[in-house]
């Protein structure tokens, strides 16, 4: 049997107060070389310039730590959500502002976000087609995935679904890095600020 030890902790508001913001996930995802990772330090930037405190949970990166022995079957990919998920969850109890950037493809890992994260979810598409991501090739995974060397690649034989109840929608084929990153400054400023 687990015991917690969370009446000995310091509560969440504490936290907030001393940081003079409010905790939350601002989740973005999308098809790799959509602009998750690009947005999300452009944005973390400009938090950062203002005083925020913020940290950025990258799903590439995880998968060379913490979720360094998963890969991409369909189990795999729901467990690499959900330990991302918990640990932003620690994260925003901390009063910390934190994104991740994760492909998250299928409604259902989605879910597993929203279910662990709830209100402190911030839910945030990148839009771009897998035609311009393919172009964009930043980390030439496409170019891989053409030849048959990355199975399951999203997009391609793993299915990306669109979302039906995203909190923001960014469409970078049509939108530049600066109007995307107040685009999200906007509509998450509300959020961060403490009511403490």
């Amino acid at each position: 049997m687990l015991l917690t030890e969370f009446h000995r902790f310091l509560k969440r508001e504490d936290k907030e107060r001393l940081l003079g913001q409010r905790g939350t996930v601002i989740w973005l995802y999308g098809l790799s070389g959509s602009g998750k990772s690009t947005i999300a330090n452009a944005v973390e930037r400009q938090l950062h310039e203002h005083g925020r405190f913020t940290i950025i949970l990258d799903g590439d990166n995880l998968r060379t730590g913490l979720n360094s022995n998963l890969g991409f079957s369909d189990e795999d990919r729901a467990e690499n959500i959900r330990r991302i998920a918990e640990t932003a969850k620690i994260l925003a109890h901390q009063g910390i502002i934190t994104f991740v950037s994760a492909i998250t493809p299928r409604a259902e890992l989605r879910q597993i976000a929203r279910d662990i994260l709830g209100n402190d979810l911030f839910e945030v598409f990148i839009k771009a087609s897998y035609e311009t991501c393919e172009q964009r090739d930043v980390k030439g995974l496409y170019a891989k995935a053409a030849k048959g060397e990355i199975p399951n690649f999203t997009g391609k034989q793993s299915q990306f679904d669109i979302p039906e109840n995203a909190d923001l929608i960014i469409d970078t084929e049509t939108t530049t890095l600066e109007d995307s990153t107040s685009q999200l400054l906007k509509s998450i400023s509300q959020r961060i600020s403490t009511t403490h």
